[in-house]
């Protein structure tokens, strides 16, 4: 397809290879994966192999990039362990697709790797080899039970309430998209059991670039492309990427006990920051400003998804968050401390 588009002269090729590889992504190099493990020399590889990841469609070289794959090669060609990866890649034995392997029988033979478990490999590998990387108290992963409990808290109070239609969900501290990923199959089947139709749209935003490389690599793996699109990078909390969008159901697990002062920085410092999700005031009383110190703006993202809300839909919006309670009303999270007298107040009004 890439030669006859090429003899053509279209310059636009995206949706035509799209449609000939069957994907949301394609690739337009000579060669096959399968087709590298006949190279003897270890350059040689090394050649072929980039050519094949040069011939990714760029959705898929965005994920290449975040994870700094090519980095990685020349340390893998000296240590002549590049064949073997690829091999290990092309184990039968082994599936890293979210589509199940059959047999000649059509009977299972390998199960799909959803969401979740590639986030858990993800973890493992992280905390195997860098075991740093998550010491600070509020990065982790989400349980798969906590996400469970979460879209449940979202959907089901207004289960009976959804009607055919399109809805939108979000997550500003997106990581490997789990939660999203779990409410879309929740809410798909919330529909199905009411005899509903709905198409429903997802929207994240990661400022990690692995987990943010791993949502998109996934929702592109299962076909839903213009879901992959909607995965932002960067940080939600000086850069959102969804100002003017309002939302549906929101679901979140944000960092909390950990530092925003470069967040702080990049919007010009708590003088002038003038963000108007964070710059609430009620009755002109500037203590209802949810500008929280520096060292812990967990409370922020619930800001940011406040403004998301819809204010002109017939079920309105619905989040759930999880947030440490001590750092959210008392400042404890191993550092950090969130704005306890906004708290107290809505805790008196009953908010």
């Amino acid at each position: 397809m890439k030669e006859n588009l090429d003899k053509a002269k279209i310059a636009n090729q995206e949706g035509a290879l799209c449609q000939a590889s069957g994907e949301a992504f394609y690739n337009v190099s000579q060669y096959s994966l399968r087709d590298l493990t006949s190279r003897g020399r270890a350059q040689q590889l090394r050649i072929d192999f980039e050519a094949y990841l040069d011939g990714f469609s760029d959705n898929v070289q965005e994920i290449l990039d975040r994870f700094k794959f090519r980095n990685q090669i020349p340390t893998l060609v000296e240590a002549d362990a590049l064949g073997g990866l690829i091999a290990k890649f092309l184990d039968p034995a082994i599936n890293l697709s979210p589509r199940p392997v059959l047999d000649q029988d059509g009977r299972l033979k390998l199960a799909g790797l959803d969401n979740h478990s590639m986030g858990t490999i993800f973890e493992a590998l992280v905390r195997r080899f860098n075991a740093a990387n998550n010491d600070e108290a509020g990065e982790h992963w989400t349980p798969r039970d906590v996400v469970g409990l979460m879209t449940n808290l979202i959907f089901q109070p207004v289960a009976d309430d959804i009607q055919s239609g399109t809805y939108l969900v979000y997550d500003g501290a997106c990581g490997t998209g789990g939660m999203l990923t779990v409410a879309e199959d929740t809410l798909h089947r919330l529909a199905a059991d009411h005899d509903k139709e709905v198409e429903i749209h997802l929207y994240g935003q990661e400022v990690n670039p692995e987990t943010y490389a791993i949502a998109k690599a996934d929702l592109l793996l299962k076909g839903e492309g213009a879901e992959a699109s909607n995965i932002k990078y960067g940080s939600t909390l000086s850069s959102d990427a969804f100002p003017s969008e309002e939302f549906d159901f929101m679901l979140s697990n944000p960092p909390y006990g950990k530092s925003w002062k470069t967040d702080l920085e990049k919007m010009g410092g708590k003088k002038e920051l003038k963000d108007h999700r964070f710059t609430i005031e009620h009755a002109d009383d500037p203590e209802y400003s949810l500008i929280t110190r520096s060292s812990d703006g967990q409370m922020l993202f619930l800001a940011n998804n406040l403004t998301k809300m819809k204010t002109n839909s017939r079920l309105g919006s619905r989040i759930a968050e999880v947030h440490n309670g001590s750092s959210l009303f008392t400042g404890d999270a191993g550092q950090g401390e969130s704005n306890r007298s906004f708290a107290q107040r809505l805790s008196k009004q009953g908010h």
